[in-house]
Order: structure tokens, then C-alpha cells, then sequence
């Protein structure tokens, strides 16, 4: 059972050694089983609790043992890669390019599921690092404090794509999802729109592109555009639903942009079932350009993010690193408008 103590600021272990669950148990002013179910089971400990422990482990310097220990060999050959969902193939190319650029250099991938919830990556980081992999790769750069500890504590190589971003945790692949939210809006003004709506997925990096997208139709003179957020992972489904509640709600836009070419394909659907003329009535641009996409009718207009460049670059800088090597801190993959017949 846990106590609630006040503890004085750490300062070190006098006999100068590492500190151990019990130092941080009383930094934390909690019970050294509710450190080491912190540690073990972050998602059944009360949140108070968890940050108590977490803080302490982030003030002591505290390595958990299996961490510290040989308990595995140096060189597992084994990398962590993290990404949201395989349910939407958005993150297919770079996890192939990713896993076969990694296999064809003798190294295993271990994949796991953060459901783009950084609380999920977190829980998932106490396990992986437990396995002790060789390097780690990561979708994004939004990360939990403790997921951060955790990382730079590792010192195992660390790559975060599918992003750009000014405080990576060692290396970055990705592309500017500010800078695309942009181009779209720019893109799409050239072409005469005027009213839009959005669908958006609640995901950190789409709702990046839906602020830079309305960001930029502000600065044009336009208004706030209406916006159906949606829980990922995407569906067509959920694209049929989020176009349903934009019409049913009486918005009459000439343009819906999509955070997912998912989403659109649902967008598509629905408009076709309501009769309406694409892109005549009802213009669609979706993102992400999947292997689907040019293949909709009408084709679907999107942006190409070079999903398996990033994961070319990304292999290729862990494996520089691992072979100690120098590698780019940070690369831009950039991205690519694809203008189809969803839109004029």
C-alpha cells in the first residue's frame, strides 16, 4: 500500500552508487511495489501515482535494472518500431521500406501499436526497452515526459519520421505537416474554391495540417471553414458518416479536404449515393496518396509523402549509427500535391 510522504530534493546517494527502487520509492514518498508496478504496469497505476513515481525516476536518474543489467546480450539485433495502426495502410510503404532495408542488413523488427495515443507509446516503451533492442524507431515527435526519460536514458539509437520538428530526440525523417496543410490551401484558392470543409482525423500530425490549412485560408481573407473531427484509426466508413454530418448539418462547401485518403474514398461514396457530381457539385482532395487513390472514380486528388523514401532514410540512418558512423540529425523527405479529377 502506498503513502503519501514529502520527501527532500534528491541530491545523490552518499555512498555515491547508482540509486535503486528504493531511493526512488522514497523520493516519491510511495511504497517501493507501487515504483516497481509503475514501471512494470504503467496502465493500472492511478495517474497521481504514476507521475509521482515518474518524476522521482526523472530527478534520481534511475534505470530500471533489466536496463542496466546483462541480462541480454549487447547486440540483440533486434529494432522497436512503433507506429499508430496497420489498419490504415497510410504507414504501409514506410514500414516496408523500413522492415526491408533492416532484414536485407541481418537485423530483426519487432512492431508495436501505439494507437496514436502517446499514454499507449508509452506503455509500450516500458516492455520494449525491456527486450533490450539495438535501436528504435518511432512515428512523430509528441512523446509523454516519460516516454522522453525513458528514450534518452536508453542510449540506443533513435530515428522519429512521418515529421519535422526543431527538438528531435536523436534523428528525424519526415516531412512538414504545417507545410502541407499550406500547399493545399494554396493549391486549391488557385483553382477558384472559396468554400470549404474539412474532415479531419484526431490525430496530433492531421490536426497540424487542418491548423495550417485554415491558418492560411485566414490569411486570404477567409473564414473559419466547418470541420467534422473523427476518431481514428480512418475508415471510408467513417468518411461517408463525417460527409453525411457536414450536408445534414446544412454546410454547402464546394470543396471537402480530407486528413486521410480513407476518409475521402468514404467522401466519394457518399456523395455518389446523394447524387452528387464530383468534382461538378463536390470537390474531394484527400491525403496520403495510397495505391487506391488514383484508382476511385473519379481519381482522387492527394498528397504523396514519399512514405517508403522515409523509410529508406530512416534504416539508413540507424544502421549508419549502429555501425558507428555519422548520420544526418535531421532529413526533410519532403511531400508531392497529386491533382486528380476530384477536383477542377
Amino acid at each position: 500500500m502506498s503513502s503519501d510522504r514529502s520527501a527532500p530534493p534528491w541530491r545523490g546517494r552518499a555512498d555515491g552508487k547508482p540509486p535503486t527502487l528504493k531511493d526512488v520509492a522514497r523520493l516519491a514518498g510511495v511504497s517501493p511495489i507501487t515504483v516497481s508496478r509503475t514501471l512494470n504496469q504503467p496502465e493500472i497505476v492511478r495517474p497521481v501515482l504514476r507521475e509521482k513515481v515518474f518524476r522521482a525516476v526523472r530527478e534520481s536518474g534511475y534505470q530500471p535494472a533489466m536496463l542496466t543489467t546483462g541480462a541480454m546480450p549487447q547486440d540483440s539485433r533486434l529494432i522497436a518500431v512503433l507506429v499508430p495502426t496497420i489498419v490504415n495502410s497510410i504507414f504501409a510503404d514506410t514500414v516496408q521500406a523500413l522492415m526491408q532495408t533492416l532484414t536485407e542488413a541481418g537485423h530483426q523488427t519487432l512492431l508495436g501499436l501505439t494507437d496514436y495515443s502517446a499514454e499507449r507509446e508509452e506503455q509500450l516503451l516500458d516492455t520494449l526497452l525491456r527486450r533490450r533492442p539495438d535501436a528504435m524507431v518511432l512515428t512523430g515527435t509528441l512523446h509523454t515526459a516519460a516516454s522522453r526519460l525513458r528514450l534518452s536514458q536508453a542510449g540506443i539509437p533513435l530515428v522519429e519520421c512521418w515529421d519535422q520538428g526543431e527538438r528531435p530526440l536523436d534523428m528525424l525523417v519526415g516531412f512538414s505537416h504545417a507545410a502541407v496543410g499550406c500547399a493545399i490551401a494554396a493549391q486549391l484558392l488557385e483553382r477558384g474554391y472559396r468554400r470549404f470543409a474539412s474532415l479531419t482525423l484526431d490525430d496530433p500530425r492531421g490536426r497540424l495540417r487542418r491548423d495550417a490549412f485554415r491558418a492560411e485560408l485566414a490569411r486570404q481573407g477567409l473564414g473559419t471553414p466547418p470541420e467534422v473531427s473523427l476518431p481514428p484509426p480512418a475508415t471510408p466508413v467513417l468518411g461517408r458518416e463525417g460527409l453525411a454530418r457536414l450536408l445534414d448539418a446544412g454546410e454547402h462547401p464546394e470543396v471537402v479536404v480530407c486528413s486521410s485518403d480513407t476518409l475521402a474514398h468514404g467522401v466519394l461514396a457518399e456523395a455518389h449515393a446523394r447524387n452528387l457530381r464530383v468534382p461538378e457539385d463536390l470537390a474531394v482532395m484527400g491525403f496520403g496518396n495510397l495505391a487506391s487513390a488514383a484508382h476511385l472514380l473519379p481519381a482522387l486528388s492527394t498528397v504523396d509523402v514519399r512514405g517508403a523514401d522515409m523509410g529508406t532514410h530512416a534504416a539508413a540512418a540507424l544502421l549508419a549509427r549502429l555501425a558507428g558512423a555519422e548520420a544526418s540529425r535531421q532529413r526533410d523527405t519532403g511531400f508531392e500535391l497529386i491533382m486528380r479529377e476530384s477536383t477542377r
